[in-house]
């Protein structure tokens, strides 16, 4: 089943960031690989749209937000698509663990479930599977197992207790976030993130603790990366995800990027997001 389904959410806070810091890129700033807690401001974030960063969408259409939590500001790239909803796809894996740890169906990142022996085209896929390792691999089947041990009614009710985009679950309850009624934007995306690392979602710190913890891609010295790609096949056009945040020199960096394309070819997918938004990081002074 195909869907086009577009919705524009109304841009409260443009675009994103510069950042003076010392030490730091002189266009945008790096924070430590340690984790703080978020700052509450009653500020309004500052703003910045970088039309430049087009050269990273070249044959996509595309969308980039980054916020700065030191410096309380906004940097976007094609920011009406950055209040565009489209489906998350594998990006609401970091929502489907929250509630699974929360309701009890998984205890801990180390709780294994059993592959049923279905083969997939993807090798990683066909082996029993922990919530750590089913993150790590994007293991749909595992992900489609908890939805259904969680029960709609609970999901639904998470869901609308976190605000989690347009909160709507229409379609098979293994498959909404897929091929699904449920949207999210890169700005909701970006925010999600924001009170994922804060605590302020409406989770136990222990669920919210895992969660993050098996969100860290890549950790070193300098940087701690965190996130979670998403590739959306079932729809048309194709959408790629890539959501999490970068922690370096004293700061934090949330961002997601989207990337669409009616091309066959898959290209729109995951994989690419989480390249070019390393790509854009790099731009932007990061990884130096």
């Amino acid at each position: 089943m195909l869907y086009r389904l577009r919705i524009i959410v109304p841009v409260t806070l443009l675009a994103i960031l510069g950042v003076a810091c010392a030490g730091a890129p002189s266009n945008l700033a790096p924070a430590s690989s340690s984790s703080q807690s978020v700052s509450t401001t009653t500020a309004v974030p500052s703003a910045e749209v970088r039309p430049e960063l087009a050269r990273h969408f070249q044959g996509f259409d595309g969308a980039f937000v980054l916020y700065d939590l030191n410096g309380n500001r906004y940097m976007r790239y094609n920011p009406e698509r950055c209040a565009e909803r489209f489906i998350p796809a594998s990006t609401f894996k970091i929502m489907n663990s929250l509630i699974g740890l929360e309701t009890g169906v998984i205890p801990d990142e180390n709780h294994v479930i059993q592959w049923n022996g279905t083969k997939y085209d993807v090798p990683s896929w066909n082996q029993n599977h922990t919530l750590k390792t089913a993150i790590e691999n994007s293991v749909v089947w595992y992900y489609q197992e908890l939805a259904r041990r969680v029960g709609k009614e609970k999901l639904q009710h998470y869901v609308d207790a976190a605000n989690y985009g347009n909160k709507d679950l229409s379609g098979p309850i293994d498959t909404f976030w897929l091929e699904g009624g449920l949207r999210i934007s890169a700005d909701e995306q970006v925010e999600f993130l924001k009170r994922l690392y804060s605590g302020d979602l409406p989770f136990s710190q222990r669920s919210l603790k895992i969660v993050k913890s098996i969100l860290v891609l890549e950790k070193n010295e300098s940087f701690l990366l965190s996130g979670k790609t998403g590739s959306a096949q079932r729809v048309t056009p194709h959408v790629g995800w890539f959501v999490g945040y970068l922690e370096t020199n004293g700061n934090v960096y949330f961002f997601a990027t989207n990337f669409e394309s009616s091309s066959p070819d898959g290209l729109a997918n995951g994989d690419t997001a989480k390249k070019n938004s390393r790509d854009i990081l790099r731009d932007l002074g990061f990884f130096q």
